[in-house]
């Protein structure tokens, strides 16, 4: 595809993130939890950019294991930690990495979604927002609870995850980093501009 389509393209799916009606829009609003105000950030950090990004396996709604080592040399890979299932940060920040797929496409790389909730709960709210679901690996960290976070240095003290992103390239290096205020969701343009920096 031209360079230029490619441009208008991309341009065109950032808008619709930015003005389409978020997928939680759908789920009953007596299902989503409202947690209020929250510190914007309650961790201390154990990793940093340039450092190999520590390993881990864990267990997908799909039933299987993902290993992070498994995506070296073939994938980026777009960490997502978010704090929890079913509160409306949560809520409206995958689906607009559904919408986005194809900007991940263009720039190698897969997404992984994980937080502290157990997989059936993951399951059941993956599919309010979509009844097929989402289309990158979403884990669960529930038990030992929060190893991979607290590997990480993102757990917080009431047990949930930071909302946190780690953007680490193919030789398995941790190149972006952004422990985001857990009261709003981080921007898709920041994420997709620092995969095409890993890209050039």
């Amino acid at each position: 595809m031209p360079k230029h389509l490619i441009f208008y393209s991309s341009v065109a799916i950032l808008l619709m993130c930015v003005f389409a009606v978020p997928s939680w829009a759908e789920i009953p609003e007596k299902l989503i939890y409202q947690p209020g105000q929250l510190k914007p950030t309650d961790s201390s950090l154990k990793v940093a950019v340039g450092e190999t990004a520590p390993d881990f396996s864990l267990p997908s709604i799909t039933g299987k294991k993902v290993q992070l080592s498994s995506f070296r040399g073939k994938k980026n890979v777009v960490l997502s930690f978010i704090p929890a299932a079913f509160t409306p940060v949560c809520s409206d920040q995958w689906p607009g990495y559904n919408i986005a797929k194809e900007l991940f496409e263009q720039n190698d790389a897969v997404i992984i979604g994980i937080s502290a909730d157990n997989t059936p709960c993951q399951f059941a709210w993956t599919h309010q927002m979509d009844e097929k679901g989402v289309w990158f690996p979403v884990l669960s960290d529930f038990w030992p609870h929060g190893k991979v976070a607290k590997l990480y240095g993102i757990l917080r003290t009431d047990g949930v995850t930071e909302r946190a992103i780690f953007i680490i390239d193919k030789k398995g290096i941790i190149r972006y980093i952004d422990i985001h205020d857990i009261n709003t969701h981080p921007e898709l343009g920041k994420i997709i501009h620092s995969l095409k920096e890993i890209n050039k």
